[in-house]
């Protein structure tokens, strides 16, 4: 089989353990077809499968482990879009997909359509490690020290049905990222690795632990700053020993490691780990130079070859369609060969939904990938899609192939890039709808001009205190509050997730759809008017203070 770079290569004993798990699956829906299961007996089984009830149906997340998918994959997600589900798909912030609108019934052909292209549901839910996510530029990036697809593959297979962390006192979200600066979040999740220099040169890791949103929003604390590569393997598993021992299960609210570590200090958790290790085989958790690269031999690599005058090409182009440029300034990365660059594609159209893309858009991606980036596609956890090599004579036929299915909106890393959960639409949690809030701010900036004279700034909304749309790392932060059975919006500023993590200052009481969307427009009104030469809406909140920004959202209420 051909597989495209940058992903992973399934072998035989990969394909036969997915088909064992769905034979098993299949069982238990039949069982729960037929009454013999309970929902509550059905429950805890569709949950390790990635299976929810929601408001309307049944909803499945499909892991996309690291963000990494290949062209035939991102094809077949389009199809399953088409043939079971209302015609899309939605990326989430953990960069997996979900389906909204699945039949019970069908979930074990979709999951066997799945396995087709090597993919699967499996630990998408429940108290368990949940998808590793990392670096959307991996293995692409000029600043990247180490490929983490390579580590986040390997604690994939570590982590998968690992039998003492299977059942966990709560879900367990890992993230990392081979270069020190951080595009991962890595402060909010329970565990959080970056790359940085070695004092010999070698890279090593950082590791954060216990951070993470939801309503007890923490970031997470430094616990070791140069994990040797050799070792990774074995302190993550010292870590999780020291929590699932450790962790509460008497209140599902103070069950995550945040709680644990915030109770206990991190140089007592510290502690505690360093004397798992001691007792630990760490030989048997080694990570030698040879299984390293026996998993990095996994992944095919990319031949980057461009013209000598790529990038003359491009730089010529820019200056002839101002459209394209606007486009590039916005949507590309440096890329570590000089002829390529990285392209990021939105899936924030103005008016839109974040993160949806019709099964047609997620074809035609597919293509895309294909024709210009060796059929390899990055999905982030800012619900947008990557090409991760792009030869630079190229990038404007990307754009113009985007731009015929909708998706070449200039706005990645501005204001027009809303992150957004589902929200009381789906989400049998949620306490207010995300999707039209998000529309209508999408709506307002729409513009392309006045969000990049506007620029860095970016929209976060969660539909309920799960802060599943990352509302407390956003500039602007919203979230959805049920006041007397209305629909209200909190409304904070100051978050962010990159390197210098903070968590979203309340500015006041919350408000009403309609007023909450005028509000920010007035927000953002008093950052341009009062914004000095060169800075972006954090600065200016840093310099100013909150209180300008507080008496602007609530002059008029």
């Amino acid at each position: 089989m051909s597989v495209p770079v940058g992903h992973y290569q399934y072998d035989r004993i990969d394909r036969d353990f997915l088909q064992a798990r769905i034979a098993e699956f299949e069982g238990q829906v039949k069982r729960r077809l037929d009454g013999t299961l309970s929902e509550d007996e059905f429950k805890p089984l569709r949950l390790m499968n990635g299976l929810y009830l929601q408001l309307h149906a049944y909803m499945l997340r499909v892991a996309i482990p690291y963000g990494i998918l290949d062209s035939r994959q991102l094809r077949k997600l389009g199809q399953i879009a088409r043939r079971y589900d209302r015609d899309y798909g939605h990326f989430t912030t953990r960069q997996n997909i979900q389906f909204n609108w699945i039949r019970l019934e069908d979930t074990p052909d979709i999951l066997r359509e799945l396995a087709e292209v090597d993919m699967h549901a499996i630990q998408t839910s429940g108290n368990c490690i949940r998808n590793v996510t990392a670096d959307e530029y991996a293995g692409a990036a000029a600043d990247e020290l180490v490929d983490p697809r390579v580590h986040a593959e390997i604690l994939r297979q570590w982590s998968t049905l690992h039998p003492e962390f299977t059942f966990l006192p709560r879900k367990f979200k890992i993230a990392i990222s081979g270069s020190p600066n951080d595009r991962v979040a890595a402060r909010f999740h329970d565990i959080g690795i970056l790359a940085r220099p070695g004092e010999d040169g070698a890279p090593v890791f950082r590791i954060f632990v216990g951070g993470g949103l939801g309503r007890t929003p923490v970031i997470g604390e430094e616990l070791f700053d140069s994990v040797r590569e050799e070792h990774l393997l074995a302190t993550l598993e010292a870590i999780l020993r020291v929590y699932n021992a450790h962790g509460r299960r008497d209140n599902i609210y103070k069950a995550r490691i945040k709680i644990l570590v915030q109770a206990i200090g991190v140089e007592a958790y510290r502690e505690a780990v360093e004397a798992e290790l001691g007792q630990m085989d760490l030989e048997q958790y080694r990570l030698t130079p040879e299984a390293v690269e026996a998993i990095r031999a996994r992944f095919a690599v990319p031949l980057l070859e461009a013209p000598d005058d790529a990038d003359a090409v491009l730089t010529q182009q820019r200056r002839d369609d101002p459209l394209f440029d606007r486009w590039v300034r916005s949507n590309t990365h440096v890329h570590r060969d000089p002829g390529h660059i990285i392209a990021t594609i939105s899936l924030k159209p103005a008016g839109g939904i974040p993160g949806d893309a019709t099964s047609a858009q997620i074809e035609r991606l597919a293509d895309l990938a294909d024709a210009y980036s060796f059929g390899e596609i990055r999905i982030t956890h800012l619900q947008n899609v990557v090409l991760g090599h792009v030869r630079k004579d190229r990038l404007r036929d990307l754009w113009l192939g985007l731009s015929e299915v909708g998706l070449a909106e200039a706005n990645i890393g501005l204001i027009g890039d809303i992150v957004a959960c589902p929200g009381l639409d789906y989400c049998a949690l949620a306490n207010a709808r995300s999707i039209p809030i998000a529309q209508k701010l999408g709506a307002r900036f729409a513009d392309t001009a006045l969000q990049a004279e506007i620029g860095a700034l970016r929209i976060n909304i969660s539909g309920c205190i799960n802060a599943c749309g990352h509302h407390h790392a956003g500039h602007i932060g919203l979230l959805g509050v049920d006041k007397r059975g209305e629909e209200f919006f909190q409304l904070t500023v100051g978050g962010r997730a990159e390197n210098g993590a903070a968590i979203g200052t309340i500015l006041g009481a919350a408000l009403p759809e309609d007023e909450t969307v005028d509000a920010i427009a007035r927000v953002v009104d008093c950052y341009l008017g009062r914004r000095e030469s060169g800075e972006t809406f954090l600065d200016t909140l840093t310099r100013l203070g909150h209180e300008p920004f507080r008496e602007a959202a609530y002059e008029a209420v």
